[in-house]
Parts: structure tokens; sequence; C-alpha cells
């Protein structure tokens, strides 16, 4: 076989031209390089491409200035937003997630909103309406919150999914309608689960671009999954950055991660003793709650509330007994050991000490019985200033990252 290739086409290294026997004649006449495809400059074809851009850049920045109006001064809008946070937050204190769903260009959105949720430990989970219809409505719990993304708000594929919702899950709608009763998606909600997100475009992309392809409508959509996805993890993490870089170990944002904490100090994650509100007595003097921690810790900036002058309650410890409303009448003092920690029982820290010095000390620690016994989740750090007093305090959980608290808390502890 070798042979009679050889012989087809002769010796090319010897004799060129026997290659060219091979080439069909209709062939002949073309380059074998391919030309250059901008040899041509069409300056006309160039300088509207430019301003095609431009034009789609500058509707979709009025878009966006347009949904800023909207949550500033809507109160359908504002109210809607407020409670959205309020119940995916109380549905993730009870162990709940936010369960997400969405077809075409505004599940692709979705999947983004998941993703970014997932990097600050707020679980959540991507839902496809077909594959909701196939079995995957099992993912859904008791306690989750659903969040639909549909410009139109009565996509086709949704409508099918939403019968086989259980009926005592929130939902919450991201949409071009303004008002409730005209979103088909919310209609069969009762009102106090049914919560309206407007995200309306001040013109349409068929008279925007010519063409109906969702652009400036998925622009609004991920600007506001994008604010109402910071706006949680605001709310429940007083330091959203330490939890995310604790997620976030790959890549260049790893890399700036761990180059920012070499520097970083234990006194930059932590909170002063004295910002830190105090929980107000009962006006009929009976001893302090549990329900006067948690309405205490609504009002707290930071998460932290104070029982007494020497004694904390740390944002981890009210989200814990915020989890047991069953008998949020009963007095602090009754709570398990670890949940109202007394001064004395804070582990100092130096409040020069690099964040990854302290995180290598600490798990170096947890590595021996004694380090395991003191240095547990929700350990509280107190920080002890060039005055050689304990001026501020912080999480242990903040120091290590969310991902560390996570993987002890499976070995080691049962929270």
């Amino acid at each position: 076989m070798a042979g009679s290739i050889q012989e087809s086409i002769g010796d090319v290294t010897s004799s060129p031209p026997a290659l060219y026997k091979i080439i069909p004649p209709a062939m002949s006449g073309v380059p074998l390089t391919p030309p250059d495809l901008f040899d041509d400059v069409d300056t006309k074809a160039d300088e509207q491409s430019l301003q095609m851009a431009l034009h789609v850049l500058s509707v979709e920045t009025q878009a966006l200035a347009n949904l800023g109006e909207i949550y500033g001064s809507d109160m359908i809008a504002r109210e809607g937003f407020v409670r959205a946070i309020n119940v995916i937050c109380k549905n993730k204190s009870r162990g709940g997630s936010l369960v997400v769903c969405g077809v075409g260009k505004s599940g692709k959105i979705g999947q983004k909103a998941v993703a970014t949720l997932n990097s600050f430990g707020i679980r959540s989970m991507f839902l496809h309406p077909a594959e909701a219809l196939h079995g995957d409505l099992g993912m859904i719990g008791q306690h989750d919150t659903m969040l639909i993304i549909s410009y139109s708000g009565r996509t086709p594929e949704l409508l099918a999914v939403l019968p086989h919702i259980p009926s005592t899950l929130p939902i919450i709608a991201i949409t071009a309608q303004t008002v409730s009763s005209s979103c088909q998606v919310l209609l069969n909600r009762p009102p106090h689960l049914a919560i309206l997100l407007p995200a309306p475009i001040h013109i349409s992309e068929a008279e925007s671009f010519g063409v109906p392809s969702p652009t400036t409508s998925t622009t609004t959509a991920l600007a506001l999954t994008d604010a109402l996805a910071l706006a949680i993890v605001n709310r429940l993490h007083p330091n959203p950055s330490a939890i995310f870089h604790g997620f976030h170990p790959g890549g260049t944002i790893g890399a700036l991660s761990t180059l920012k904490t070499g520097s970083q100090t234990v006194s930059d994650l932590a909170i002063e003793v004295q910002q830190i509100p105090l929980i107000q007595s009962p006006a009929d003097g009976e001893a302090l709650s549990v329900l006067d921690a948690l309405l205490a810790a609504t009002q707290s900036a930071s998460g932290w509330v104070r029982a007494s002058t020497t004694t904390v309650i740390s944002p981890r410890q009210i989200r814990r007994v915020g989890k047991q409303l069953q008998d949020i009448r009963r007095p602090l003092q009754s709570l398990e050991k670890g949940v109202v920690i007394e001064k004395q029982d804070w582990i100092s820290i130096p409040a020069q000490s690099s964040v990854l010095e302290a995180r290598q000390w600490i798990l170096s620690m947890r590595k021996r019985e004694r380090g395991r016994s003191f240095l547990k989740v929700g350990t509280v750090m107190g920080v002890v200033d060039s005055n050689k007093a304990i001026s501020s305090v912080v999480e242990i959980d903040d120091i290590v990252g969310e991902a560390e608290t996570e993987r002890w808390e499976k070995l080691y502890e049962s929270v």
C-alpha cells in the first residue's frame, strides 16, 4: 500500500512538481494560502458597527437607570424587594434554600444568580421547568423559597410547573409586569406568598434594535438578581468578604485573597464591643428572654448583641436560637452553654495578628485535643488592643472561613 501511494504522488522531496498532479484541475488557479480577510477595509461598515454597539450600551444604561428609579420611588417595587429579602432570610434560617426557575435567556440569568449566592454560602439551586416535570420537583423542600424569572410573567413552561409546587411555598417573580394582578405566575398564589419584583424596560427590544432578542430585558434581570443576592448576603453575613473568599480559593480571586489576608489583621474583621447594642430589659422587670435578644439583633448593624456589659451573643448564635421558634419567650439564662458568652470565655488574640497567622494558629491548635475543646464553631475571639484591653470581638468562623467551619461541623460538632 505504501508503495502504491508513493507511485501516485511521486518523490515529493526530490521532485516537488509531481505533488501538483493530485490537485484537482478546477482548483489549479486557487491560491494555497488563504487571503487576508482584512485586506479591504470598509470604514463605513466599521463605523456602523461601532454606532450600533454604542446604541446598545446607551439603551441598556438607560434601562438600568430606569430600574434604579423604580426601586428608589415605586412602593410596589420597594415593598416587594424588602419582602423578598425577609422571606429568603427567614426560610434560610429554617434550613431552606432558594430555588430559581426560568427558561431560555432568563434561565441563564437564574443560573448566574444561583452561582453568586452559593459563592457566599447561601444555598441555592436551579430548577429547569422541563426537568421539574420529570422528577426534579423532588429537590424542593418545605422551607424553600422559589424565585421565578420571566420577562412576560406568563411563560408556558413555568405555568405548567406551578400547579405542582407546594402551595405553602413563597414565590418571588422577576418580571416586566408592574402589578401582581397582571403577572400570571403569581395569580394562583395567596397574596402573602406572592412577591413581585418589577423589572420593566423603558423601550421594547424590537423598537430599540429591530429584533425582539432578549438583551435589555436580561440586563435588567441580571442587575436585579445581583442586587437581591448582595442584599441577602449583607443581611446574613456581618463580613461578606471573608465568607466569599472562604468559598473562592481558586483562580485570580483566590490568589488575590491570599495576598489580602496576609496583610489584613484580625482587628479588621472585629466589631468594637462598645458598638454592640445592649438588649433592652423588659419593662415588667422580667429576665431577658430569647425574644428580647432576637428583637435586639434585628436592630444591630453587625448582628452582635450584648446581654450585659460583659456578655455577648454572636450573629451565628443568634441565627441558631432563631431557628428554635417554639419557645422564644424562655429566659436567655436557660439556653445551653455557648450561646450567651461571658467575657472570661473569650479567647484572646492580639489585634495586630494577621488573619493568615490567626487562621494558621487556629487550624494548628484544632489538630490537638486541647484545641478542639476550646476552639469550637462559634467561639468568640477577644481582640486585645495596644492598651492590653479587649476592645473588640470577632467570631472564630470569620477568621477561618465558612468552608472550614462547615467541614469542622461535619467532623466534630453537631450544630
